[in-house]
């Protein structure tokens, strides 16, 4: 498994015009909708939005027709037993700390049917009006039964790159593009409720920044219920980590083709979607 206790990875994501479903536009008149919500199929997304002077975090929810806002207090994002993949026989997955062979729930960077397809985006009218060059999205905690892991990846011979990682240290910081759309693989170890505290900072046209903290809610596992889910708690604090400096943010493109994402055949076997990503090399904090 990788030593990464002590890091905080950082990682860059930019978002291209592309015919596979990653290039889209969110409309300003998009409303909020309100009461409990279970999203289990189709295409999901986290972001930051700012509206009525206020900045949170939302979750995009595209099976709803039309789109719809929703709180992720009041969302839960179910993982069915369809979503169930075996941990590839090959040490480049190591990093997922699981024995080769075993069984985990997995949230796929590619779409697949009868599965979440869940991403995020900084797209939101509102925050494109009012952020400056980007966001930080800030991984502050995890309750859960299991290891959960998120994860990029290019081609079938392309490295794994870790955004987020339960073996790591807290926080977690993920620099993203204004204006960008993307997905990745979410690997939870053991079935049963997770939450995942986030918050992101915006850096603002003006030259301040704001921050808005969230809890996503999973129910992993066909048994695992949404109830407890959505009425779960975790008490971790709003990340003092400030946004990503902006000499982090000068690095290497790495070009991924509309058929160059994809999770090995081995876990999940589907298409491949298309994304630029840009990644930093993990810097070492104390």
């Amino acid at each position: 498994m990788l030593s990464l206790a002590s890091r905080v990875l950082v990682a860059a994501v930019l978002a291209v015009p592309s015919p596979d479903g990653l290039s889209q536009s969110l409309a300003p008149d998009q409303g909020q909708a309100t009461g409990p919500a279970v999203l289990e199929a189709g295409h999901a997304d986290i972001g930051p939005r700012y509206r009525d002077g206020a900045w949170t975090i939302r979750i995009h929810d595209d099976e709803q027709v039309p789109a719809v806002w929703r709180d992720p207090d009041e969302a839960v994002i179910r993982v069915r037993d369809a979503a169930l993949q075996q941990v590839p026989d090959d040490p480049a997955y190591a990093f997922l700390g699981e024995t080769a062979g075993a069984s985990v729930h997995v949230l796929p960077q590619t779409q697949q049917e009868g599965v979440v397809w869940l991403g995020w985006n900084t797209q939101d009218p509102g925050l494109l009006e009012h952020a400056g060059r980007g966001v930080t999205m800030h991984l502050r905690g995890v309750q859960g039964p299991g290891r959960l892991t998120v994860f990029l990846q290019s081609g079938t011979l392309g490295a794994p790159q870790v955004l987020w990682s339960t073996d790591n240290a807290y926080p977690q910081a993920l620099w993203v593009e204004r204006n960008t759309h993307t997905h990745a693989n979410w690997v939870f170890g053991r079935p049963g409720v997770y939450l995942v505290a986030l918050d992101v900072t915006a850096e603002l046209a003006d030259g301040g920044t704001a921050t808005a903290p969230a809890t996503l809610r999973f129910a992993v596992g066909d048994a695992a219920s949404a109830d407890q889910a959505r009425a779960g708690s975790l008490d971790i604090a709003p990340s003092a980590a400030p946004a990503v400096p902006a000499d982090d943010r000068d690095l290497p493109v790495w070009p991924l083709g509309a058929a160059g994402i994809v999770l090995v055949a081995a876990l999940i076997g589907v298409g491949a979607r298309g994304a630029v990503v840009r990644r930093r090399a993990e810097r070492a904090r104390s």
